[in-house]
């Protein structure tokens, strides 16, 4: 099976597109800033961010008073988003550094950023000493009064007594929030044997608690993890993302983890955390893993510190889950020291040495699907991955490769794509994927910011599967998966399915290190950080820009998610959509009528009750969306109980659906005897695809382009 996937991929096939730019080693020799003294480490890292986006962004925005002022309004709304921590008063001081930011990114000494941190530091401690007073307070909930949760229609605090009320109005939202869902628990279990009925002022007291050590944990948040790096390291990604929201700014730590998410693997103990209780406890334990290894790690311990062999510890007070896991993980054979709190209280200080975990998980995976007399192979690709460090990493095209060769030894009438979610990758991966389905020609358009177009092609005139095809995708397919997605639609060679579009963005990034030096001479180095840069931007073959308008499907399925304005269209950031002549292809015969497949798919999502629930329910919640809310409990329980009877209604069409067939193939299960935890997530992984309702009207979908024409079976 390798030496066939081998064979297909590499005998014949050229290696496309080679992002190699020769920017990297010479574009970043360092302006002056006019001073005989070296800059500090943040301006440092300002000033080459700034020669950077200048320099080689692929459309750069003009750094001037104008941009200063967008910066100013953004990275202010970013560290303060609820407007109750910042005085009137003190934006009305920093805006005297509103058209300053521009010179400050060209090399003039840093005022601004210290004059808020400064401010910040002191606003977020005056705020945690009187939130607490509130909340040892009753709630009055018969009171009619409303909270305003949208920060655009909020103006910043004139006072410190009109930051109070702010702060009032929105704990008293959060607890009106926990209050009714005790009372409704209340009511479902107050015929169960052994629950306790609390009356309405022990469940409000209740309520104002969980508030209070949500807070608790959210200001020791800001205090212990939200320092003044992060705060510098905020404002860095606001100037980044105001030239394009895929342009960002990396520190050497969020680098280390984005290469382990892109390469699927990574160094660490071996073990999931979860947050529990206010601190970050040990989920589970990988077999193999030097957690398990040990034999000093238990299930339920709770991590305290991390200590990176002979460095001061961190304490994990404050932090998220995934910041844990970013300290946890390191290179290859080196120490991290945990110091656990053991389910039985006491405190014990371990020594782990990492090793490579491997994140199956990420990696493409595929099923059975029995439809009828059929059966359907179904891919799963959570994303274009690519492990560039080493020559036999994972990488996505060969196991896509493999996926189907097993799908194809199983005799599958059909296959779908499952793209969904995929927020892209590797360009040089889609590019040999898309070719898998296609005889020969080109996949995707390049164009530089010179203007210089490159097709980047399929050479192989061989086709790995020349049968029934399906893609999936959703408003989070981006990037990769929109080539994909693109590519296939413009060949004619199958049939796209999903939301009204895909997310939009069809720029091209590369991460580029920020020199160690302020000279040319210089290596590049990761240890200021890492610019992910926007240089080029891509095409459809039909000349089309995927940017800002994603891919329309040709079968439009009702998304619950379709309200949420989380596209690339919804960014003010972003670069236009704008259109190249057509690459030269030939666009492939289907041999089914797609009119008729999608005019049967219509006429069962029309009549679908899921769907058309679906529908409603989605547009209901885009009304409801970026409203005041009533502070009142009846008008609350009202509103939530429509809410819940929308959710709950859903949740009983769709188990009430016809569940699909789904098996996991042989060779698949055979791999696994023995790792009892990967083969039980398998098993979980195909019990949720029996339930997908977009995977079954896909399925049908296929069945009908397999009943409607005589592909030729391979």
């Amino acid at each position: 099976m390798n030496e066939k996937v081998i064979k297909f991929m590499f005998s014949k096939r050229s290696l496309p597109f080679l992002a190699v730019l020769l920017i990297a080693g010479i574009l970043f020799a360092f302006r002056s800033n006019g001073s005989s003294n070296p800059p500090d480490k943040y301006e440092k890292i300002l000033q080459q961010v700034t020669e950077m986006l200048e320099d080689a962004h692929y459309s750069p925005k003009k750094v001037d008073d104008a941009f200063s002022k967008n910066i100013f309004k953004k990275y202010l709304a970013a560290l303060d988003q609820d407007k109750n921590l910042f005085l009137q008063t003190d934006i009305n001081e920093f805006r005297k550094q509103e058209t300053h930011i521009d010179d400050e990114m060209h090399g003039a000494s840093m005022v601004f950023f210290p004059m808020v941190n400064s401010t910040f530091t002191k606003r977020i401690e005056e705020a945690s000493k009187y939130y607490k007073d509130i909340l040892a307070v009753p709630f009055n909930f018969t009171i009619e009064e409303n909270v305003t949760v949208d920060p655009e229609k909020l103006n910043y605090p004139s006072n410190e007594a009109a930051r109070k009320e702010a702060w009032r109005k929105r704990l008293k939202y959060l607890c009106l929030e926990r209050y009714a869902d005790l009372q409704e628990a209340r009511e479902q279990n107050k015929k169960t044997p052994g629950f306790t009925i609390k009356t309405d002022a022990e469940l409000e007291k209740e309520a104002r608690e969980k508030v209070s050590k949500i807070m608790d944990r959210n200001f020791e948040k800001l205090k212990n993890k939200f320092t003044e790096e992060e705060r510098f390291n905020l404002l860095v990604n606001t100037i980044t993302t105001t030239m394009d929201p895929h342009t960002a700014f990396f520190p050497p730590v969020e680098k280390r983890y984005f290469d382990e998410q892109m390469s699927g693997r990574f160094f660490g103990i071996g073990a999931s955390l979860r947050s529990e209780d206010g601190g970050i406890k040990i989920a589970t334990l990988m077999s193999g893993g030097p957690a398990i290894k040990s034999q000093k790690v238990q299930v339920g311990d709770m991590i305290m510190k991390v200590g990176q062999g002979n460095e001061e510890p961190v304490d994990l007070t404050g932090f998220e889950t995934e910041e844990a896991v970013k300290l946890i993980r390191g290179k290859k054979n080196t120490e991290v020291k945990l110091t656990l709190k053991k389910i039985d209280g006491t405190v014990k200080l371990i020594s782990l040495i990492r090793d490579e975990i491997v994140l199956d998980e990420t990696f493409a995976r595929s099923a059975i699907i029995n439809q009828d007399t059929k059966k359907i192979g179904y891919i799963y690709l959570p994303e274009f991955y690519a492990d560039w460090e080493r020559p036999n990493g994972a990488r996505c095209a060969q196991d896509v490769a493999r996926e189907i060769l097993k799908l194809k030894e199983q005799q599958v009438d059909g296959i779908i794509m499952d793209l969904r979610n995929n927020g892209g990758g590797s360009l040089y991966d889609v590019v040999q994927m898309a070719g898998f389905f296609i005889t020969e020609g080109p996949i995707v358009q390049v164009k530089d910011r010179d203007g210089n177009p490159n097709i980047l092609r399929d050479r192989d005139r061989g086709v790995l599967y020349d049968g029934p095809l399906a893609v999936m995708v959703n408003e989070f397919s981006a990037s990769a998966s929109e080539i994909f997605a693109a590519a296939i639609q413009d060949y004619h060679r199958g049939i796209i399915i999903g939301s009204s579009s895909t997310y939009g963005k069809g720029t091209v990034q590369r991460n580029i290190g920020l020199e160690k030096e302020a000279s040319i001479s210089s290596n590049s180095s990761p240890e200021l950080g890492t610019v992910k840069l926007t240089l080029q931007k891509f095409y459809r073959i039909n000349g089309g820009s995927t940017q800002l308008r994603g891919v329309s499907p040709d079968i439009v399925i009702p998304d619950q998610l379709e309200y949420l304005k989380y596209r690339e269209k919804d960014n003010p950031d972003a670069l236009p959509w704008d259109e190249i002549p057509k690459a030269n292809f030939n666009t492939f015969l289907p041999q089914y009528d797609l009119n008729a497949v999608k005019s049967a798919s219509k006429d069962r999502i029309k009549t679908d009750p899921y769907f058309t629930a679906v529908k409603s329910s989605s547009e209901w919640l885009e009304k409801i969306n970026d409203k005041e809310y009533s502070l009142s409990l009846a008008k609350f329980r009202d509103e939530q109980k429509r809410v819940r009877s929308t959710v709950k209604q859903l949740d009983t069409l769709n188990k009430g659906s016809k569940e699909l067939t789904v098996a996991m193939l042989g060779v698949d299960e055979q791999k696994m005897i023995g790792d009892n935890d990967k083969l039980d997530r398998r098993k979980q992984w195909t019990k949720n695809l029996a339930k997908d309702a977009y995977l079954s009207e896909t399925v049908k979908v296929v069945g009908d382009m397999i009943r409607l024409g005589s592909v030729a079976k391979k």
